[in-house]
């Protein structure tokens, strides 16, 4: 038996009747038939198994302790087996964090390139944030004209109240006369004015020079002070001629606005992921959504009054309202000028928000036991707050699962849905963050990232042409098996099965690996006919790269583009397990029977000569 075949031989998994196949390897295979005549007990219970059973062997026995023991299939033999890939309707991730992005590998892809092309803007609308060592500072202002003068200034305070006399007396200690606060001159001994309760910029005069040759060096000294003292930031004030106001530019080695303060750290691939810390959003820890408890949900009748059965958690199913909080309510509505026995619509904004978010002060409680009152005084934290904190610290599941009917997922309020944090979302190419990428269908990004180089800068196109390549190529990956419409943030868990096959399939071609066995379990499922054609040729893109593609289908178009086919029946279960028909597509359509008749038109359903008309009450 020679390499260029993979012999099956005695297969009995499940169904199959000691059955034994031949399958040329580097082929597109197709194994077709009835539903349970032991297509996927030969493709995956036999054929992907042992593949991937002998490749786990091959492990050393640490790294076999991770895998688990594997079951050897039902059959005698097989030979020429590749290490083995299944890309099966089950396989789909569950977990909430994968998305269409990550799962193909762009949004990693994405990260890289925000990372290092990406320009950070100033969340405040301040316009970008750029970092310049000493030396691009020091050229910037040598581009001035001969005879312009120049101010270098170290900001080191900035829109903040109060009067700072410190820190202009630690100036003056350290050898410099002038400071400018709020845009006038002022030399450190005099007496400024200063508002404490207003907001002010105190920027300390370093250095004062006229442009000429040769300042170079007495220029580069006096930034690196002004960066040392005004904490990575300076301010170069030029006039290019006499008379002319005073023209300010900003400079900062670090990412910082210059205008508001802001800071972001230095952009890495980190900041941008959604599952590491460094770039989650802290409220929704990167999900994007959170649960929490929904007013409609809360009060499912608003004409109920406020302590008598509007808020359903505190009300027993026997309509009787739960323990104390009738008193309580009663007592809020005391303190915010409400009658809690009226409907609980009748109460203004500000009278619910106390009810749902609670009191900074505590309200005085008044019981009746009997003939007699209580008092006491009582924190009243809100509906939302006591029932966060009871759902939190519950070890009851039942009680968990009482709560949770009165909870809905909805997008994160502090990103919006976009998972991260502001600083990562405030890095853009061509006006885009990254969150707005992946929001994006995957044909609309195609055509982005299309016209993106001609946007970016020498330097960004130098530093971002590789990633945008490969970001590229799986876009297109995902257009040619008919997904255009993904939205790359669409959770992998909402997939269909034969989206996530196919998803899996374009990832794999991604992959360029050669030599493989890949098994596929009707990836034609919920495709459109005209994107057909499209998912086909992806199967034959990967086995023109070397790869041995095995396909569980009953798709006639797939068939007909087969290598190889075989036919498994005549019946379904245990009438099925036997090979009916195998061969190339010439030779399987010259034998009758089974799939055969029906490729070849022997055997067809007929369209219906007379169809049922519809009702004239019938809706359209």
């Amino acid at each position: 038996m020679g390499l260029d075949k993979i012999v099956v031989v005695g297969a009995r998994e499940n169904n199959l009747k000691n059955i034994t196949v031949e399958i040329p390897r580097d082929k597109l295979v197709v194994i077709t038939g009835l539903s349970g005549s032991g297509k996927s007990s030969l493709a995956f219970d036999t054929i992907y198994a042992e593949g991937q059973r002998r490749y786990v062997e091959s492990l050393s026995a640490y790294a076999r302790q991770f895998l688990g023991q594997m079951d050897k299939p039902d059959v005698d033999h097989i030979e020429g087996l590749s290490p083995a890939v299944s890309i099966d309707q089950k396989s789909a991730s569950k977990n909430p964090r994968s998305t269409v992005g990550t799962v193909t590998e762009i949004y990693d892809y994405l990260r890289i390139l925000y990372a290092r092309a990406g320009t950070p803007f100033c969340p405040n609308g301040h316009g970008a944030i750029e970092r310049q060592s000493t030396d691009q500072i020091v050229d910037r202002v040598m581009e001035l004209p001969d005879g312009a003068r120049l101010q270098v200034l170290a900001p080191i305070v900035r829109g903040r109240k109060g009067e700072y006399k410190k820190e202009i007396a630690e100036a003056a200690k350290a050898g410099y006369v002038r400071v400018r606060v709020d845009g006038e001159m002022y030399e450190v001994t005099d007496d400024i004015p200063m508002d404490r309760y207003k907001q002010h910029t105190i920027e300390v005069v370093v250095d004062r020079l006229v442009k000429k040759e040769g300042l170079d060096r007495r220029l580069a000294d006096s930034v690196e002070s002004a960066l040392k003292m005004g904490s990575g930031s300076v301010c170069i004030s030029h006039q290019t001629t006499e008379g002319e106001t005073w023209q300010d530019e900003q400079f900062s080695e670090s990412y910082s606005c210059a205008e508001c303060g802001f800071n972001m750290p230095e952009p890495e691939p980190r900041i941008f992921s959604f599952n590491s810390p460094y770039g989650a959003c802290p409220d929704c820890t990167g999900l994007g959504t959170k649960t929490e408890f929904d007013k409609d949900l809360l009060v499912p009748d608003w004409t109920r009054p406020v302590r008598h059965g509007a808020i359903a958690p505190f009300v027993y199913k026997s309509g009787e309202t739960r323990e104390w909080w009738p008193d309580v309510l009663t007592a809020v509505g005391e303190k915010m000028g409400f009658d809690a026995y009226q409907p609980i619509s009748n109460l203004t904004e500000e009278q619910l928000e106390v009810i749902w978010h609670g009191l900074k002060e505590q309200v005085v409680v008044k019981m009746k036991f009997g003939s007699g009152e209580r008092k006491f005084n009582a924190n009243w934290e809100g509906v939302f707050g006591i029932l966060r904190k009871k759902y939190e610290q519950t070890e009851s599941e039942w009680v968990k699962r009482d709560l949770e009917q009165y909870m809905t997922t909805k997008p994160c309020p502090a990103c919006s849905g976009q998972r991260l944090k502001p600083e990562s979302l405030s890095v853009k190419l061509d006006g885009k963050s990254v969150a707005d990428i992946t929001c994006m269908a995957v044909e609309d990004a195609d055509r982005f990232f299309e016209r993106l180089p001609s946007k970016l800068t020498k330097r960004q196109l130098a530093i971002a042409e590789r990633a945008v390549k490969e970001i590229q190529e799986r876009l297109r990956f995902l257009n040619n098996v008919g997904l255009s419409y993904l939205a790359l943030d669409r959770n992998a868990r909402t997939l269909a099965g034969g989206e996530a096959q196919r998803i899996r399939l374009a990832t794999q071609i991604g992959s360029g690996l050669m030599g493989c066995l890949y098994v596929l379990d009707e990836p034609s499922i919920g495709l459109h006919q005209r994107d057909n054609r499209k998912l086909i040729s992806t199967l034959e893109r990967l086995r023109d790269l070397g790869n041995t593609v095995i396909v569980v289908e009953h798709d006639e178009e797939t068939m007909l583009a087969a290598d190889w086919l075989i036919d498994l029946g005549p019946g379904a279960g245990e009438h099925g397990g036997e090979v009916v028909n195998e061969g190339t597509l010439s030779t399987f359509l010259r034998k009758s029977g089974g799939t055969s008749d029906w490729l070849n038109g022997t055997r067809e359903i007929a369209i219906p000569a007379v169809r049922r008309k519809p009702r004239s009450s019938c809706p359209l």
